[in-house]
C-alpha cells in the first residue's frame, strides 16, 4: 500500500455511513441516515396538512372566522426570514466547500431560526391574550399542534447546528442543512395552507 493510498485529506475522509451502500441514497448531501429521518418527517407534516385540508372542507365556516385571527404578515414575515436563514445555510456550505471557515454565516442562519421562533412567540402571545386556545376550535387545535410541531423541529435544528458548529466538517454542515432546508420547504407549505387559503 503506497503512501497515497493511506493518506488522505480530512475532507476526503467519509463516514462508515457513507461508504455503505444506502441506494439512491448515497449521491446526496450529507449523512444518509439524516436523510431517512427527513423522509420521515415530511410524511408526518404531509398527514398533518393533509388533516388540516380535510378539516377545512368539513367545516369551511369555522376555519375561515377562525383563519381572521391569524397574523398574517407576521406569518409572512417568518417566511423571509426562515426562507433567507436557509440561503445563508447554503451560503456556509458553499463557503467551506472554498476551504474557508463558514461559521459566521452559519451562525447568522441561526440567528434567524431564533428570530423566527420569537416572531411566533409573539403570535402565540397574541392568540392566547385574546383568549384563544388549543381547545377554542378544530383550526385551532390543528394550527397549535402543526405550528408548534414545526417550532420544535426549528429547535432541534438549531441544537443541530450548535453541534455543528464546533464539530465542523463539510459532512456535519450538509447533514445539518439538509434538516433545515427541509423545515424551510415544511414552512412554506404550512404558511399558505393555513394562513391565505380558504
Amino acid at each position: 500500500m503506497t503512501l497515497a493510498q493511506t493518506y488522505r485529506e480530512p475532507e476526503e475522509q467519509t463516514s462508515e455511513a457513507q461508504t455503505a451502500d444506502w441506494g439512491p441514497l448515497n449521491g446526496l448531501p450529507g449523512n444518509p441516515m439524516m436523510w431517512i429521518l427527513i423522509l420521515g418527517e415530511l410524511a408526518v407534516f404531509g398527514a398533518l396538512l393533509l388533516g388540516f385540508s380535510v378539516a377545512r372542507t368539513l367545516n369551511p365556516a369555522t376555519f375561515a372566522d377562525a383563519q381572521n385571527h391569524l397574523h398574517r404578515v407576521l406569518g409572512g414575515l417568518n417566511t423571509l426570514v426562515l426562507v433567507t436563514s436557509g440561503f445563508l445555510v447554503a451560503a456556509a456550505i458553499w463557503r467551506r466547500h472554498e476551504g474557508r471557515d463558514a461559521r459566521l454565516l452559519l451562525l447568522s442562519g441561526m440567528a434567524l431560526g431564533l428570530i423566527f421562533l420569537a416572531v411566533k412567540g409573539v403570535e402565540y402571545g397574541d392568540l392566547i391574550a385574546a383568549g384563544i386556545g388549543i381547545e377554542t376550535n378544530t383550526f385551532f387545535q390543528l394550527y397549535f399542534l402543526i405550528t408548534g410541531f414545526h417550532a420544535a423541529h426549528i429547535i432541534l435544528g438549531l441544537i443541530i447546528f450548535a453541534i455543528v458548529y464546533f464539530a465542523d466538517s463539510i459532512e456535519n454542515l450538509e447533514t445539518g442543512a439538509a434538516f433545515w432546508h427541509m423545515l424551510d420547504m415544511v414552512w412554506v407549505l404550512i404558511y399558505p395552507i393555513i394562513y391565505l387559503v380558504r
